[in-house]
């Protein structure tokens, strides 16, 4: 399937269905839009499944795993051979995403897409575009067909998760320096200097800061990424796991599923996405606003507002699995309270 295809294949929402599922709401006995966000969040999942039934299981979230030359630069606190010693926890359940997982009822799927030190585990999924990308201050971190090969990784692990039955899905990420690379390609789409989207990450000094930002104004000088090719953006200043989540997020729209974002590198993955095929978007639940300054910016400009204002930002698909219970409790009210008319009570009206 070319690029082309792929983006086109994104669906557009059942409006009838939308309708359907904001019917529902209004008829439960309970005031108007009592559940607020939650309440959105499920007319949407109508809305991209077609159906006002709103079931949610069976669910999985993908973490996508790869390493990123750039910590060459320094814009990191540990070595990038942590990337792989997490994806081992992960096959192990051992890792943060698996505790919070088990409880939430998602499978967790650890995808290898670029680590630098080949992890040789069962249960790590292998998708690998490379080990690990370039360093973008010196060249392009990828070439234009790694990054491509990547989105399609992303993209057919979403269908391929669709066509096993599962009725949501979420993406996360494990790489060390990728918030590094989510500044770079925010600020490319977004046309901002990287200065006011680039945070600390896992943990950086003052100093380390202002070097991450340096470093990311540099890997824009030097490559000359195109911003109104969010492919060249990815493959110049991006990574592997960011053209696998933007793919993903692309195959999950395409299999009518919904897909439930983030955090930062999954909102500026997000934002590839989108900016690739703005059909996508209604596919996308955000759960939360991490403390990375450029996620608020991304969901502003994609419009999306985050359920969950918790503070988190461990990555992996944590947010996005913290907000799975939140969706079951919501779709309990929406599918098993009577309504005004079984209870024999005169419905809620609008104020206006």
């Amino acid at each position: 399937m070319t690029i082309t295809e792929m983006t086109e294949s994104c669906r557009l929402p059942d409006e009838q269905a939308a309708r359907e599922a904001e019917a529902r709401w209004d008829s439960i006995a309970k005031p108007l839009h009592s559940l607020g966000l939650l309440e959105d969040a499920l007319v949407k999942i109508c809305a991209i499944t077609g159906r006002a039934d709103c079931c949610l299981t069976p669910r999985a979230v993908a973490v996508f795993c790869a390493d990123n030359g750039v910590v060459a630069q320094g814009v990191t606190q540990t070595g990038q051979e942590v990337t792989a010693i997490v994806a081992e926890n992960m096959t192990r359940g051992e890792a943060s995403i698996c505790k919070m997982a088990a409880l939430a009822g998602a499978q967790v799927l650890p995808v290898d897409v670029g680590i630098a030190r080949k992890p040789d585990c069962p249960g790590l999924l292998d998708r690998r575009q490379g080990s690990g990308t370039a360093d973008f201050t010196l060249g392009p971190a990828m070439t234009r067909d790694q990054a491509e090969g990547a989105l399609r990784a992303g993209y057919d692990l979403a269908r391929e998760l669709a066509g096993k039955g599962c009725r949501l899905l979420a993406a996360g990420e494990m790489g060390i320096g990728n918030t590094t690379t989510s500044s770079a390609v925010a600020a490319l789409l977004l046309g901002e200097d990287p200065e006011a989207l680039t945070g600390r990450g896992a943990g950086l000094s003052s100093a380390g800061l202002r070097r991450k930002t340096e470093v990311i104004r540099a890997g824009i000088a030097k490559n000359h990424p195109d911003p109104a090719d969010p492919l060249d953006v990815l493959a110049k200043v991006g990574g592997f796991d960011l053209a696998a989540m933007a793919g993903f997020y692309l195959g999950a729209s395409a299999a009518g599923v919904p897909v439930i974002l983030d955090g930062f590198i999954s909102v500026a993955a997000a934002l590839a996405a989108v900016r690739l095929a703005p059909r996508c978007i209604h596919a996308m639940i955000p759960s939360h606003c991490s403390g990375e300054p450029g996620t608020h910016r991304i969901l502003r400009e994609l419009r999306l507002v985050p359920v969950i204002q918790a503070g988190l930002c461990l990555g992996e698909g944590t947010g996005a699995v913290a907000l799975m219970p939140l969706l079951d409790m919501a779709a309990a009210v929406y599918q098993g309270m009577p309504t005004f008319g079984e209870i024999h009570v005169k419905e809620y009206q609008p104020l206006v």
